[in-house]
C-alpha cells in the first residue's frame, strides 16, 4: 500500500562528492509500511525551480530501528538539494512504489548481485534479505576507481564481495562483465547500473542460460503510471517501469 510520510533525517553519511546516504524516519514515529527489496521512492525537493518528486532506489530497511536508508547521487538540482540535508530536517515521501526482485531460488543456489555506480543501492537491502532466507549472496561491484566503489564494508557483512575497476585501484581491472567471478558456475543473477551495462550482463546471463532479474534506471516523474515518460518496450507491449517494473526478467525485455 503507498503512503505519503513526513521523514525526518537522523544520519547523513557523505562518502564523496558525488553520494551520500541518508538515514530517515517517520516524522510523527508511525511504522513503516512493508517494503521489498528493488522498490523504490519519490521523495519531495523542497528547492527553488523543482516541481517533481525525485525517484530513488531504497538502499537499505531496518523495521528494527524503523528506519530507510536512501543512496542518493548528485545529478541536478533536486538531489543536489537532497544530499544537503542535514539531521533533523524534514522531507515528504511517497513510498512503497513499484515490484521488487524475487526471493525464492533452490536450495543452495550460488546467487551474484551485480551493481555499478548508484546501482548498488537496491542490493544491500536484496542481500539482506537473501542472507536471512539462507542463502550465500555474493556482490560484484563495478566502479571507475577506488574512490567510488560504495558501501563495500555493509555489503561485506552480507556476503562475499568482489570488486571491479577501470582504473585497476580496487579489485580486478576491467569492466565488471570482465570479472573472474564470472567464470564460475551462476545459478542466478539481480542487476542495476547503467543500461550498457546491465545488458552486457544480460549477454552474459542468456549465453550461460541463467536466470537474471534486472532493475530498469528510466526516467521516472510520477512514479504512478500517469505520465508515461518510463516507458519500456517489453515483449507484453509497452509498460511503465514505476509500475510494472522497476525489476524485470530478462527474458520479458527487447533487449
Amino acid at each position: 500500500m503507498k503512503e505519503v510520510i513526513d521523514f525526518i533525517i537522523t544520519a547523513t553519511t557523505r562518502y564523496n562528492d558525488m553520494y551520500t546516504r541518508l538515514t530517515l524516519a517517520p516524522a510523527d514515529g508511525s511504522l513503516l509500511p512493508a517494503i521489498a527489496p528493488g522498490q523504490f521512492v519519490q521523495v519531495a525537493a523542497e528547492t527553488p525551480g523543482v516541481f517533481l518528486r525525485r525517484p530513488i532506489s531504497i538502499n537499505d530497511v531496518s523495521f528494527d530501528r524503523n528506519t530507510i536508508d536512501l543512496l542518493v547521487r548528485k545529478a541536478g538540482r533536486g538531489t543536489e538539494a537532497l544530499i544537503a540535508l542535514k539531521e533533523g530536517d524534514k522531507v515528504n515521501i511517497l513510498l512503497p512504489l513499484g515490484n521488487g526482485f524475487s526471493l525464492e531460488a533452490p536450495a543452495g543456489s550460488r546467487l551474484m548481485l551485480i551493481g555499478g555506480g548508484v546501482g548498488v543501492a537496491p542490493l544491500l537491502y536484496l542481500g539482506r534479505k537473501l542472507k536471512e532466507a539462507g542463502y550465500e549472496p555474493e556482490f560484484l561491484l563495478g566502479a571507475r576507481s577506488a574512490s567510488d566503489v560504495l558501501e563495500y564494508d555493509d555489503f561485506a557483512r552480507i556476503g562475499k564481495v568482489h570488486v571491479s575497476t577501470e582504473d585497476g585501484s580496487m579489485g580486478e581491472k576491467g569492466l565488471v562483465t570482465q570479472h573472474s567471478a564470472l567464470d564460475q558456475k551462476i545459478d542466478r543473477i539481480y542487476c542495476c547500473g547503467p543500461a550498457p551495462m546491465m545488458k552486457a550482463v544480460a549477454r552474459i546471463a542468456k549465453e550461460g542460460d541463467i536466470e537474471c532479474e534486472v532493475s530498469l534506471e528510466n526516467m521516472m516523474a510520477c512514479g504512478l503510471g500517469a505520465c508515461l515518460c518510463c516507458v519500456e518496450n517489453t515483449v507484453k507491449g509497452n509498460v511503465c517501469v514505476c509500475t510494472e517494473g522497476p525489476v524485470f526478467n530478462i527474458n520479458l525485455l527487447n533487449w
